[in-house]
């Protein structure tokens, strides 16, 4: 995902926009909309759950830290960013992946959908967001692969995990999941020079109903988008099949998290905007990206917490995501995380 605004900066996987920022409270770093001590009523429209609150209203964003050799062996191929926490400049260019170079990234693909798939196993009431990170980080270096999350712009762990009203970039922590809770967790792997990027959402006991239409309906919205996709096709598409759907069953999506190319960089174009848009641009053969959804159930914008990855919806309503990474071919899309 890419941020598109708190300032326009890149993220673990949003981009936002200048005009969409709200009040803010600035620091010498970032800049964040204001969190305040009495929050809205929540709308009870918006069934059952925890909502989700920052633990302190301190600014305290983590700082890079290179991984140690206990936490990621020597052997394992490190991105450019593990050292410093600062990535490569973007390519100016999308670039145009050969097969071979597919190939490679497959591999690391087919981790990252292992590793979430482990990373679902686990979701249950009692289990903390922690855990499920300890046990994605193992699995990812057993499989000679680096999480690509780790240090990136200084992200502390190896998977973001987003519970119930959190849109994006939870950082796991020792809260255990209670029953009713759903939770996205978002694996990216780095293995033989290519990234691999995917989420889903998951139910932690038993969900409300609410909460499974949202969770359905988001994950409806990532597969109609990529049987849209294909040589030539508007990127833009993507937003109008999303858009589409999502108001139809009375949902907002996101506008300040989008997709993003994916390959030898972790975010690089082309951009994918998922609601409804006209920006340029047609997919070629060869074009790696993400589509990942972000369904809200009231309105979908976000508030930054004081720890500067965490975004949660202003109204504190529940959003839901899915992702896979794909690739463009001849005659449609390769998935390659699945």
């Amino acid at each position: 995902m890419i941020l598109k605004s708190f300032p326009l900066r890149r993220c673990l996987a949003c981009v936002q926009r200048p005009t969409q920022l709200r009040e803010t409270h600035t620091t010498s770093a970032y800049a964040y909309p204001r969190i305040r001590r009495r929050s809205p009523p929540v709308d009870p429209d918006f069934g059952v759950y925890h909502r989700m609150t920052p633990t302190t209203l301190l600014a305290r964003k983590p700082q890079p830290k290179e991984p140690s050799l206990t936490s990621i062996p020597a052997h394992i191929l490190r991105p450019p960013y593990a050292r410093t926490g600062t990535p490569p400049e973007w390519p100016t260019e999308t670039p145009i992946l050969t097969d071979a170079e597919i190939e490679q990234m497959r591999e690391a693909s087919l981790v990252a959908r292992d590793a979430l798939a482990l990373g679902g196993s686990m979701v249950k009431p009692g289990v903390t967001t922690e855990e499920i990170d300890s046990e994605i980080h193992r699995f990812i270096v057993s499989r000679n692969g680096y999480p690509s999350c780790l240090n990136y712009m200084g992200f502390p762990r190896a998977i973001c995990t987003s519970v119930n009203n959190v849109i994006a970039h939870g950082i796991p922590d020792t809260r255990q999941l209670v029953d009713g809770d759903f939770i996205n967790i978002d694996v990216t792997v780095f293995k033989g020079g290519f990234h691999g990027d995917t989420s889903a959402t998951f139910a932690a006991g038993s969900v409300d109903q609410k909460g499974l239409d949202l969770m359905r309906t988001t994950k409806e919205a990532l597969e109609i988008a990529i049987q849209a996709c294909g040589p030539g096709v508007p990127f833009s598409v993507i937003g109008q099949t999303i858009g589409a759907l999502a108001a139809s069953k009375g949902y907002t999506v996101s506008e300040e998290l989008t997709g993003h190319g994916v390959g030898r960089d972790f975010h690089q174009n082309p951009l994918i905007y998922h609601h409804i848009n006209d920006e340029p641009g047609v997919m070629l053969p060869g074009m790696a990206f993400t589509i990942e959804p972000i369904l809200c159930q009231g309105v979908a914008r976000g508030i930054q917490w004081p720890d500067g990855w965490t975004i949660s919806t202003e109204d504190r309503g529940r959003s839901a995501q899915y992702e896979h990474t794909l690739v463009v071919t001849t005659d449609g899309v390769d998935v390659l995380t699945i």
